[in-house]
């Protein structure tokens, strides 16, 4: 079986390239440079794909974009909004919404499916990323039938397995499966070590603590300012035990 998976090297994408891999698929990884901020997650990709490999196969490209820029430069990652501090709220992650990516992205996966001759499209979709509009379950079904309709001859069937997961939830299923999260990235600040205080920083922090684990990404000291910077920005998860 093949499948074409979104893949940005972050959490979410990453133990969804191991589930497939654990369910028997071949994995065409497509990550996107598109004009972000920081292309920090694009080597966190290479990392991530080139380690899935020694389980399965993984055919891992690089997709640039760059071009598509100036049409959806808007916001906190491809504009020139600041990357607003502490635990995601509706007005917050709002910031940080790119125009249309998920759409772009699953359109161009869905052509090089019918290329390859893949039926499955998958994307990282999840409940915790809800209040963007393209992480949503009526996004998902929309999409899955407007991609049937334009490749009637060559059915594609979009999946996202996670839709009805929490960030957390997704952790546990990764650390049962083996993924190297020492070797992904989420920070949105795109420095060499993660910000710490960035809404993703703050909701990968609170994910591994609801699974009593420590971020392997993150030294100790790092570690010890990453809870404490949960506990400040969201003072009702403070009583998590790391």
């Amino acid at each position: 079986m093949r499948a074409v998976l979104i893949f940005s090297g972050g959490i979410d994408s990453s133990t969804l390239l191991y589930y497939l891999l654990k369910n028997g698929y071949s994995v065409h990884a497509l990550t996107f440079i598109y004009g972000q901020r920081h292309v920090k997650e694009v080597d966190s990709a290479k990392k991530v794909a080139k380690k899935a490999s020694e389980i399965g196969f993984v055919e891992h490209r690089i997709v640039d974009i760059t071009s598509i820029h100036d049409l959806i430069s808007k916001g906190a990652i491809t504009g020139n909004e600041e990357i607003p501090e502490g635990h995601y709220t509706e007005e917050s992650q709002r910031i940080t919404v790119v125009p249309n990516r998920n759409m772009i992205f699953l359109s161009i996966a869905v052509g090089y499916a019918v290329k390859i001759g893949a039926k499955d499209v998958y994307y990282a979709a999840h409940r915790s990323d809800q209040i963007y509009p393209d992480c949503r379950k009526e996004f998902v079904k929309a999409m899955d039938s407007a991609i049937y309709l334009a490749n009637i001859y060559d059915p594609v069937e979009l999946k996202a397995p996670f839709v009805d997961m929490t960030k957390a939830e997704i952790v546990a299923l990764g650390l049962k499966l083996g993924v190297p999260y020492e070797l992904t990235w989420s920070c949105y600040a795109g420095g060499e070590r993660p910000c710490l205080k960035c809404g993703t920083c703050v909701e990968r922090t609170e994910a591994f603590l609801l699974n009593n684990s420590k971020d392997p990404l993150l030294t100790e000291d790092e570690w010890k300012i990453a809870v404490e910077n949960l506990a400040k920005y969201s003072p009702a998860k403070s009583s998590h035990k790391g």
